[in-house]
C-alpha cells in the first residue's frame, strides 16, 4: 500500500485501466483500488493460490513455473481490457515476478506445448534470469512491450515490483509493458553461449526473424512512463534496520548475487568460516544480509528449489561453524514445493547423518527440499503477495 500509494500517476480525462501480471498482482491490484480516487477496471493474473479479493479489478490464476492454458486465456484477457483506447485514457500496469510464466502467448504458428518446452528447457539450464529473458521475448506475442504497445495511443504507467538483480524493469516479467534492446541475434547468442538445449520449433522460430519484439525507440513508447516501486534492495535495507533494532550490527553483501545456487551457497559459507575465527571482513556478533537470484542446473529429479539448495551447499560448507541461517524466496515459494525456502545451522548437516541421510548425496541430487523436510526445518509462510527476489540472512555471533 505504501510503495503504491508514492507512484500513483495522475488522473486521467478518459479511462483508467488496471492490467497487471505476477505473483503479486492480486494484492497490487486490491491496494490500487483502495488507493485510486476515480473510476477503474480491468484484470490482472496471478499464480493459483494467490488470488485476493477485489471490487473492481479482475483476478485471473495460471500455472506457474510452466505455462497452461489459463495463462493463455488471461493474455488474451490483458490484450481484450486495452483494447479501443484513445489518447486521453491512462493504462496502469501492475507487473511483479513470475509474470513470465503467467503470460504465455505463443507467436506465428507455436503452441502452448511449444512456449512450455520451451520455459522447462530456461528452468533446467542453470542460465541467470536475463538470458531466460532475452530469449522469452522473442518467443512471444506479450512480452517485450508488446502489451504495452496495444496500448497506444493511451499512456502506459508501469508499476513494478522488481524481482530481478539490478532493479531492470524490462526484465521483471519479461517485460510486457517495458521494451528493451536486446535482438533476436544476442537471444541467439546467449542460447548458444549458455548451451541452452531449445526444443527444435523453438530454436527454428529463433532462427527466423518473423515477430521481433518491438524497439524502444517506437513513438508507440513516448508517453510511457516506467516505476519501480519495491525491490531487493529495499527489503535488506528494511532487514538491516530490524536487526539494528535488536542491537545486532548488519552488513548488505549485495541485492545482486547471482549464479550457481551451490556455489554462491559455498562462497557465503566461507564468509561465515572468516568471521567466525577471524572477526573479519565483519566482527561478530552481525547478520550478513543478501539478494539477488541464483540458479540451479538440474542434474537429477530430486525436490527443492534455488534457496533450499543455496542453504544445503552452505550449511555443508560451514558445517561446525557456529551460525543460523534462512534462505527463502520472498513471494513464498521455492521451486515446485509449498515452501519458501528453510532454516540452517552449523548443525544442519550432523543433524541429517543422525537421521541417516547423507547432505552431500542429496545436494548432489537436488534434493534440498527432502534434506530439510526430514529436518522440520523447512520455511512454509504462504503466498506472501509481494515478490522482491530471494532473501538471505546469516546471523554469526
Amino acid at each position: 500500500m505504501r510503495a503504491l500509494a508514492a507512484h500513483l500517476p495522475e488522473r486521467p480525462k478518459g479511462r483508467t485501466i488496471v492490467i497487471g501480471a505476477g505473483k503479486g498482482a492480486a494484492q497490487l491490484a486490491a491496494a490500487f483500488e483502495r488507493l485510486w480516487q476515480g473510476p477503474l477496471e480491468g484484470v490482472v493474473v496471478t499464480r493459483y493460490g494467490y488470488a485476493c479479493p477485489t471490487a473492481r479489478i479482475r483476478v485471473l490464476e495460471a500455472a506457474h513455473p510452466v505455462p497452461d492454458a489459463a495463462g493463455r486465456a488471461a493474455s488474451a484477457a490483458l490484450f481484450d481490457a486495452v483494447r479501443g483506447l484513445g489518447p486521453d485514457d491512462l493504462v496502469v500496469a501492475l507487473v511483479c515476478g513470475g509474470g513470465s510464466a503467467l503470460l504465455p502467448c505463443p507467436p506465428g504458428d507455436l503452441t502452448l506445448d511449444d512456449e512450455a518446452a520451451l520455459n522447462r528447457a530456461l528452468l533446467a539450464s542453470g542460465a541467470p534470469i536475463s538470458v531466460m529473458n532475452a530469449i522469452r521475448k522473442q518467443v512471444s506475442g506479450i512480452k517485450g512491450g508488446r502489451l504495452a504497445a496495444a496500448c497506444f495511443p493511451a499512456r502506459v504507467v508501469s508499476l513494478v515490483v522488481s524481482d530481478v538483480p539490478g532493479d531492470d524493469p524490462a526484465q521483471v516479467a519479461s517485460g510486457p509493458t517495458v521494451p528493451d534492446a536486446v535482438t533476436r541475434a544476442e537471444a541467439r547468442a546467449l542460447a548458444q553461449s549458455w548451451r541452452i538445449g531449445l526444443p527444435p520449433r523453438i530454436a527454428d522460430w529463433l532462427a527466423g526473424e518473423a515477430g521481433p519484439a518491438p524497439d524502444p525507440r517506437d513513438p508507440v513508447f513516448a508517453r510511457n512512463e516506467v516505476r519501480v516501486i519495491a525491490s531487493a534492495r529495499l527489503s535488506l535495507e528494511a532487514a538491516a534496520q530490524a536487526a539494528a533494532a535488536k542491537g545486532v550490527p548488519a552488513v548488505i553483501l549485495s541485492d545482486a548475487i547471482e549464479g550457481e545456487a551451490r556455489d554462491v551457497g559455498r562462497v557465503h559459507a566461507a564468509l561465515v568460516r572468516e568471521v567466525a575465527s577471524r572477526d573479519r571482513p565483519f566482527a561478530r556478533p552481525v547478520v550478513m544480509l543478501s539478494g539477488g537470484e541464483t540458479t540451479v542446473t538440474l542434474r537429477a529429479k530430486g525436490r527443492g528449489g534455488r534457496n533450499s539448495e543455496f542453504l544445503l551447499a552452505a550449511a555443508l560448507a560451514a558445517e561446525g561453524v557456529p551460525f543460523a541461517a534462512l534462505a527463502a524466496d520472498t513471494d513464498g515459494i521455492d521451486g515446485s514445493e509449498d515452501n519458501a525456502g528453510a532454516f540452517a545451522t552449523g548443525e544442519s548437516a550432523a543433524r541429517l547423518r543422525t537421521l541417516g541421510r547423507d547432505p552431500a548425496a542429496l545436494l548432489a541430487g537436488n534434493d534440498a527440499f527432502t534434506a530439510f523436510e526430514a529436518l522440520g526445518d523447512l520455511f512454509t509462510p504462504g503466498p506472501t503477495g509481494t515478490n522482491v527476489n530471494d532473501f538471505r540472512a546469516f546471523l554469526i555471533r
